[in-house]
Order: C-alpha cells, then sequence, then structure tokens
C-alpha cells in the first residue's frame, strides 16, 4: 500500500470531515475533498474514489498527500499561487506614480489606463494591464 493511501483518521477527525460533507453549507470543494480522505481511510482505491467523486487522480493523490502532510486544516485552503499578472519593475512604478501625481493628460479630467498606457509607450504592456496596475498603484 502507498505511504499516500495509508490515512489513520482519529474519532475527531473523521466526525469533523464527516460533518462538512454532509453539511449543505459547506463549500463544495471541502466537501469533495474531505470525502476523498473519508474514502481513503476507508481503505478504497483510487478508481473507486475517482468514480465516486468525478475528479482525477492527480486530484485525488494532491489532496491524500496534504492531508497526510498537514492533517485536515490542510483541505480547507489552497496554495498560494503567482499573480498572473507580472508585478511592475520598480523603475516602471515610480513612472506611472510620477506620472499619476503629475496631473492628468491636457483635455482629461483624470488618468484612463489607455491614457496611461500611451504615456508609458516605452514599455511594452497592454492597456488592461496597465490599467489594473494603475488601480493597484493608486490604492497603495
Amino acid at each position: 500500500m502507498h505511504e499516500r493511501t495509508n490515512i489513520q483518521l482519529s474519532r475527531a477527525d473523521r466526525s469533523k470531515l464527516k460533518a462538512v460533507v454532509a453539511n449543505r453549507n459547506s463549500p463544495q470543494k471541502h466537501a469533495w475533498r474531505a470525502k476523498i480522505v473519508l474514502l481513503t481511510a476507508d481503505g478504497r482505491g483510487t478508481a473507486e474514489i475517482m468514480q465516486a467523486t468525478g475528479k482525477a487522480k492527480t486530484v485525488i493523490w494532491r489532496w491524500q498527500e496534504r492531508f497526510r502532510d498537514e492533517g485536515a486544516a490542510g483541505l480547507w485552503r489552497d496554495k498560494t499561487r503567482r499573480s498572473r499578472i507580472p508585478p511592475l519593475s520598480p523603475e516602471v512604478a515610480k513612472r506611472v506614480v510620477a506620472l499619476t501625481l503629475a496631473g492628468p493628460p491636457p483635455a482629461a479630467s483624470h488618468w484612463t489606463g489607455s491614457a496611461m498606457a500611451s504615456a508609458m509607450a516605452s514599455p511594452p504592456c497592454s492597456r488592461r494591464s496597465m490599467s489594473l496596475r494603475a488601480r493597484l498603484l493608486a490604492s497603495a
């Protein structure tokens, strides 16, 4: 038996996981994660768990390992991932702040993402990402 599938649950853990699965107000991702662990602890195989939960085997393996490493608390949180928008370099951030503080472009009442992208034409970046970045910098 693989160490990932050798899960021993205490009574407290088992009752907590069963409560999450049974509670209709539980987030569904928590419910199926708990169900994966409960089925594993009952000695069910990966194929059987896949059929019962509708999840891929890599998903099942991930949550079995997470439970083994971190216990029930590891099931309730997602891992943090990098943002899909890369962070601004310090130089670009300074230019955005400087432009913002200098006032809006001529004939405009405020900076728009499009106007900021045009003013920052030297580094290639999309208007949408510049708009998002400008909002983030303005709120900081």
